[in-house]
């Protein structure tokens, strides 16, 4: 058998973040369509604190596969990325492996081309200051992500430990048009901000919804059990609520379903994002209206990426060729 080995790097060449966000687009119509076969996760709490997650899925336009990924908070602590894992990419038409990728890469590089995706349909076009809450991999694909579809002037950053924040600030400022801006305090990062992005891992929310701006378009990528909280009851209730898949949300997104018990939500006004792409439903509606995309992730979006990189990447002969 032989596969192809492709190494972040060679991923990201493949599929630069730009095309990503259109790639994205097209997964969450073809998901919303039902022209895919994606069942829920599998989840596995691990006693050492952390989560493995499976997911597989078949796109009827082409792409199956599977990822493995890991989500260990303490890892961050050992010098370890927090998110890892594996992607297998197979045969649609055989079902043999044709190649492997960094899961973990995979994931940050979905979700950022997710939030893009997003923050593509639902921000507001004049949109020049946006916030990103976290300093992590997952937080680095959103600042790509936002500078491609939006022209901003400044984009705050804003994690815990100052550091992190200085560090994100130089190594990212060279990839992005805008300036990124550290910001000290959870208000100072969203008072007056038109696109936000949170991606922790927090089981808390990272800033106050009431200090949101009206017109503000809201990301929250992080959270991803019914635990987590990363995005208060305040901002969901204010807002007009977009998610990828309202059976992933129902199952797995904290930040919606602590509102809704709290009464602040009622899931059946929730849109997927995959309506507003195939134009079954509106975007945004007005300049003053909030908007909160909230993202569990779906195997579609991974398989999606993974099928074009790895198309691409064995027609230009990148990637390593391996016989096992």
């Amino acid at each position: 058998m032989k596969l192809t080995l492709l190494s972040a790097a060679e991923f990201r060449r493949a599929l630069p973040m730009p095309e990503a966000v259109e790639l994205m687009k097209e997964a969450y119509a073809e998901y919303s369509a039902g022209a895919v076969l994606a069942p829920q996760r599998l989840a596995l709490d691990i006693p050492t604190d952390g989560i493995t997650l499976v997911k597989p899925a078949y796109l009827e336009s082409g792409g199956l596969g599977a990822k493995i990924v890991s989500v260990f908070p303490g890892n961050r602590e050992l010098g370890r990325p927090v998110t890892s894992g594996l992607m297998v990419i197979l045969d649609p038409a055989t079902g043999e492996p044709l190649g492997l990728a960094d899961g973990g890469f995979v994931t940050a590089w979905r979700t950022g081309a997710a939030s893009g995706a997003a923050t593509d349909l639902l921000a507001r076009p004049d949109a020049r200051v946006g916030a990103i809450f976290g300093c992590g991999a997952q937080a680095r694909t959103q600042a790509l992500a936002l500078d491609a579809v939006r022209s901003f002037d400044e984009i705050r950053v804003y994690a815990r430990t100052a550091a992190d924040v200085a560090r994100f600030v130089e190594d990212m400022s060279a990839d992005v048009r805008a300036r990124l801006v550290p910001a000290s305090t959870p208000l100072e990062a969203v008072e007056g901000a038109d696109v936000i992005c949170a991606a922790t891992t927090a089981s808390r929310p990272v800033f106050d919804g009431t200090s949101l701006a009206d017109g503000a378009h809201v990301n929250g990528i992080g959270s991803f059990t019914l635990e987590m909280q990363e995005v208060d009851e305040e901002t969901v209730g204010r807002a007009r609520v977009f998610v990828d898949s309202h059976r992933s949300a129902t199952a797995e997104a904290g930040d919606l379903m602590i509102a809704a018990r709290k009464g602040r939500t009622d899931p059946t006004s929730w849109v997927e994002l995959g309506e507003v792409v195939a134009g079954r439903e509106p975007g945004r509606q007005s300049a003053g209206e909030l908007t909160f995309f909230k993202s569990v992730g779906l195997a579609v979006q991974d398989v999606k990426a993974c099928a074009v990189a790895m198309a691409r990447a064995r027609e230009l002969g990148w990637g390593r060729q391996v016989e096992i």
